[in-house]
C-alpha cells in the first residue's frame, strides 16, 4: 500500500466503521424503540377498553392488537432487510458506489424524517418508514464492504468487522430511548439522524470511489478526494483484473483456489441452487435467522409478560438487551479467525497427505457451522424458559449466535461455490431466508391468540426444528472426507 494513500485509506476505513456502527443496522434495536412508541401511545386505540387492568410497559395491559401491529412492522422491515439484498447488490454492481450511496441516503433521510414527524395519530406511516430505513442501511453496508480491498491481507478481518458493526448499530435505538427518558423528544433524535445525511453525502464524494474499489489493489490507486476523474478509476480497475489473472497464472497445482471441489466441467448457476449443499445451507440460515427475528420482534411483549407489566423492569431488561447488542462488533471477528486458522491447518495437512486442498478449505467451515447451531440451540432453550433473570443469559447467547451467523454464511458461500456465482447465490439465499422469516408474524399471532400468551408449544416445536441445523455441518463434514481422500495409487 503506498504510504501516500495510507491516511486516505485509514480515513475511509474509520468513517465507514462509524457509518455502519451508527446507521446501517439500527432496525435490530427495535425493542428499545417499541418501548418509546408505547409510551407515546402509538396504536393504543387498538386496545380494548378493559385492557387497563393488568399493566404493560406504559402502565396499561399487555395489549394483543397493539403488540401484533408492532410485530407486523418489524416482520416487514426485517423481510426487506434480507429480501432486498439481491436487488440492492445489483444496483451497486450496475450503477457503482456513488449512485448506490445516493439512493441509500435518500431512503434513509426520508425514513428518519417520516419517523420524526409521525405521531400516535399517524403511526401507520411506520409501515413505510421502517422498511425504507432498513433498505438504506443495507446499501450503506454493501457499499462499505469494498473498503476491505484497500488493505490487502487484512481484507477479511475488515469485512467481518463491518458486519459486526452492522449488528452493533442496534444500540442506536437504545441511545434514543435513554435520551427520551432524559427529556429529549423522539422528533429531535430522528431530525438529528436526518441532518447526518449531510455527512453521508460528504463522505460519498470525498472518501469513496465513484465506481468500485478493485481487488487486488493496483499501484497508485486513487479515489474520492484524490481521484482526478472517473477514467482514472476505470484504468485502475482494468489493471486490477490483469493483476488478478497474473496471480492465478503463478499458482502451483497444489495451491488450489477454494471452490466446490476438484477440477470439473463448469456447472450452471441453477445446478448449484438445487444442490444438496445449498439447500441444507438455506435450511441452516433460515431456521437460525427465524429464531433471531422472532425474538427481537416480540421481545417487548415477552418482557412485559415476564415482568408482570412492571414498566421499570421492562425498561431495565430492554436496556440490558440493547447493551449486549453493541458487543456484536467484538464477537464477529472471532468466527472469521477460527475459520482462517482451521483453513491454514487443514490445507497444510492436505499438502502432506496429497488430498484436495479445496476440500480441506471447505472443512474449515464445519466447526463454524456447528458452533453457530450450538449457540442458537442454547439461545433458543434459554428464551423458552419463562424465567426473567435467565434472559440475561439469553441476551448474551443471542448476540454471539447472531454475530457468528452472517459472517459464517458469507464465508461458507465463498468456500463452497465458485466465485463467479457468489453474488447471485448470496442474494438468493438471503431472499429465500427472508420469505421464511415472514413466519414470525403468524407465529406471534398464534401465541397471542389460540395459545393465550403461552409460547411453550411453539418454542418446543422451534427447538426441535433447530436440531435440523446440525444436519448441515454433519453432511458437509462427510462430503469433505469423501472429496479429501488422496487419489488411489495406479
Amino acid at each position: 500500500m503506498p504510504g501516500q494513500g495510507l491516511p486516505l485509506h485509514v480515513a475511509t476505513l474509520l468513517t465507514g466503521l462509524l457509518e455502519c456502527l451508527g446507521f446501517a443496522g439500527v432496525l435490530f434495536g427495535w425493542a428499545s424503540l417499541v418501548f418509546v412508541f408505547k409510551t407515546e401511545h402509538y396504536f393504543e386505540e387498538l386496545c380494548e377498553p378493559n385492557a387497563g387492568l393488568m399493566g404493560n410497559a406504559t402502565g396499561q395491559a399487555d395489549c394483543k392488537a397493539q403488540d401484533e401491529r408492532f410485530s407486523l412492522i418489524f416482520t416487514l422491515a426485517s423481510f426487506m432487510n434480507n429480501f432486498m439484498t439481491f436487488p440492492t447488490g445489483y444496483i451497486f454492481d450496475r450503477f457503482k458506489t456513488t449512485v448506490a450511496r445516493l439512493i441509500a441516503i435518500f431512503l434513509y433521510t426520508c425514513a428518519t424524517l417520516i419517523i420524526a414527524f409521525t405521531s400516535a395519530g399517524s403511526a401507520v406511516l411506520l409501515f413505510l418508514a421502517m422498511p425504507m430505513l432498513t433498505v438504506g442501511g443495507i446499501l450503506f453496508l454493501i457499499t462499505n464492504l469494498q473498503v476491505g480491498n484497500l488493505f490487502g491481507k487484512h481484507r477479511s478481518t475488515i469485512i467481518t468487522l463491518y458486519n459486526g458493526a452492522f449488528d452493533s448499530s442496534s444500540a442506536v435505538f437504545l441511545i434514543i430511548k435513554l435520551l427520551y427518558e432524559q427529556g429529549i423528544s423522539l422528533r429531535a433524535s430522528f431530525i438529528f439522524l436526518s441532518v447526518c445525511s449531510a455527512w453521508h453525502v460528504g463522505r460519498t464524494f470525498l472518501l469513496m470511489p465513484r465506481g468500485q474499489i478493485p481487488y487486488p489493489l493496483p499501484p497508485n490507486y486513487s479515489y474520492g478526494l484524490c481521484s482526478r476523474d472517473s477514467t482514472t478509476e476505470k484504468k485502475d480497475t482494468a489493471e486490477s483484473k490483469k493483476l488478478d489473472l497474473q496471480s492465478q497464472e503463478f499458482l502451483s497445482p497444489k495451491e488450489e483456489i477454494p471452490g466446490p471441489g476438484p477440477l470439473e466441467e463448469p456447472r450452471s448457476f441453477r445446478s448449484y441452487v438445487f444442490s444438496r449443499r445449498f439447500v441444507w445451507h438455506l435450511v441452516w440460515l433460515s431456521v437460525i435467522q427465524l429464531w433471531h427475528y422472532l425474538f427481537i420482534g416480540t421481545l417487548n411483549s415477552l418482557l412485559t409478560n415476564l415482568a408482570g407489566g412492571d414498566r421499570a423492569l421492562v425498561s431495565s431488561y430492554t436496556n440490558a438487551f440493547a447493551i449486549t447488542q453493541f458487543f456484536g462488533v467484538l464477537c464477529a471477528p472471532w468466527n472469521g479467525l477460527l475459520m482462517d486458522r482451521l483453513k491454514q491447518k487443514y490445507q497444510k495437512e492436505a499438502r502432506k497427505t496429497g488430498s484436495s486442498a479445496s476440500a480441506a478449505a471447505l472443512s474449515s467451515a464445519v466447526p463454524s457451522l456447528a458452533l453457530t447451531s450450538l449457540l442458537c440451540l442454547g439461545f433458543a432453550l434459554c428464551a423458552s424458559v419463562p424465567v426473567l433473570p435467565l434472559q440475561y443469559g439469553t441476551f448474551i447467547l443471542q448476540v454471539i449466535s447472531r454475530s457468528f451467523l452472517y459472517g459464517g454464511n458469507a464465508a461458507f458461500l465463498t468456500l463452497a461455490f465458485p466465485a463467479e456465482h457468489f453474488g447471485k447465490l448470496f442474494g438468493v439465499v438471503m431472499a429465500l431466508s427472508a420469505i421464511v422469516s415472514l413466519l414470525q408474524f403468524p407465529i406471534f399471532t398464534l401465541i397471542k391468540g389460540p395459545l393465550q400468551n403461552n409460547p411453550f408449544y411453539v418454542n418446543l416445536t422451534l427447538v426441535l426444528v433447530t436440531l435440523l441445523t446440525f444436519v448441515h455441518p454433519f453432511l458437509l463434514r462427510r462430503e469433505c472426507r469423501g472429496e479429501g481422500a488422496p487419489p488411489a495409487a495406479p
